[in-house]
């Protein structure tokens, strides 16, 4: 191989890596789709992410306080999608916790009964 088509091979594998790199970014904060509260969401260790509620609405009728983990070590789970647990501040309990990322939306998930029952909310990249 000439060094133009190791060259082109090169840059063409970097800029692959930093696309995948930056594809499944949740960190930041993101906006409930009811526009009363707001999560950050980063790193907690052991390759997990970790949400807390970073802003709640003043109006807003909630059990949850800002500085609260509502989302605790959600780790890999294939493209996009992260696994670990979601709690509810609103009746204190921890479900199994299920996120995904399609574009500029965040789906989070709790499920109970082994997944039989969940609910979803979806949220928005914020300031």
């Amino acid at each position: 191989m000439t060094s133009k088509i190791l060259f082109t091979l090169a840059a063409a594998g970097f800029a692959l890596a930093a696309t995948h790199a930056t594809a499944g970014d949740v960190n930041g904060t993101w906006l409930r789709d009811t526009g009363l509260s707001k999560v950050k969401f980063a790193p907690c260790g052991g390759g997990a992410l970790c949400g807390t509620l970073a802003w709640i609405k003043p109006d807003a009728d909630t059990k949850g306080k800002v500085g609260q983990k509502v989302f605790y070590d959600m780790k890999p789970d294939g493209a996009d999608a992260w696994k670990g647990s979601a709690f509810n501040p609103e009746d204190g309990n921890t479900y199994t916790g299920k996120m995904s990322l399609s574009g500029g939306t965040l789906t989070t998930q709790g499920c109970a009964m082994g997944g039989m029952i969940c609910k979803s909310t979806t949220w928005t990249r914020s300031n």
